[in-house]
């Protein structure tokens, strides 16, 4: 069995009991970094042992992960924040377990995605969710494409980029088109800014930004 365990994208409390439950029974907890997961798992007080698997490595990896879950082993698969696989390692193991006819099972959990939609107060009944932009190439494709979507959209983007992102937003999409940044989602300093994209641009241009950033826009 392989379990992929959401965990908490800022607030430690975030994590539902039988998650918790879960790592404590499998017998290896994959994870990005194990690092930052080490600091989840003391505050559980889970001993589970620890593996990284993150997107330089899971190539590499995979083959004898998928070996031991056939061999007996329940594997959970955490990322550093949020749900496996939503813009972080998973895919291609799910991929591969589903092809060796290993069952797969995913808890629900924290995700920014969601919070940062339903926190915008723009319409979330349908919505196209992009991930991360390219840095270079293609970025201007997927801006031209994002800006002709009439679904609300989400994206994530950097503290170091969001103004330039934001100013990307304005001119692809028109200046008066309405917006929410969400920063820091679940943390002591959350913050939720509303307005249209030339008004955030111009306020997330002029500041350093720290922090996690979900960006949603208003569809055509």
């Amino acid at each position: 069995m392989l379990y992929l365990v959401p965990t908490p994208i800022g607030n430690l409390e975030d994590m539902t009991y039988r998650a918790v439950r879960l790592l404590n029974e499998v017998d290896l907890i994959l994870a990005e970094d194990t690092r930052t997961s080490k600091k989840l798992l003391n505050h559980y007080e889970i001993s589970t042992p620890l593996r990284s698997h993150h997107a330089h490595n899971e190539h590499g990896t995979t083959p004898a992960i998928v070996q031991q879950i056939l061999g007996g082993a329940k594997v959970a698969l955490i990322s550093d924040a949020g749900t496996p696989g939503i813009s972080d390692p998973g895919f291609y193991l799910v991929r591969e377990c589903v092809k060796n006819e290993i069952k797969v099972e995913c808890l629900p959990g924290a995700t920014a995605i969601i919070p940062a939609l339903v926190a915008s107060g723009l319409p979330c009944d349908r919505f196209h969710f992009e991930g991360f932009l390219p840095h270079k190439k293609g970025r201007q494709t997927r801006l031209i494409h994002l800006s002709s979507l009439e679904n609300t959209f989400s994206l994530y983007e950097s503290p170091h980029r969001i103004g330039k992102c934001l100013t990307q937003l304005a001119e692809h999409c028109g200046g008066e088109r309405l917006a929410c940044v969400c920063r820091e989602l679940t943390k002591l300093h959350e913050e939720v800014k509303r307005g249209t994209l030339d008004e955030l641009a111009a306020h997330y241009s002029g500041q350093k930004t720290k922090g996690e950033i979900v960006v949603v826009v208003a569809g055509k």
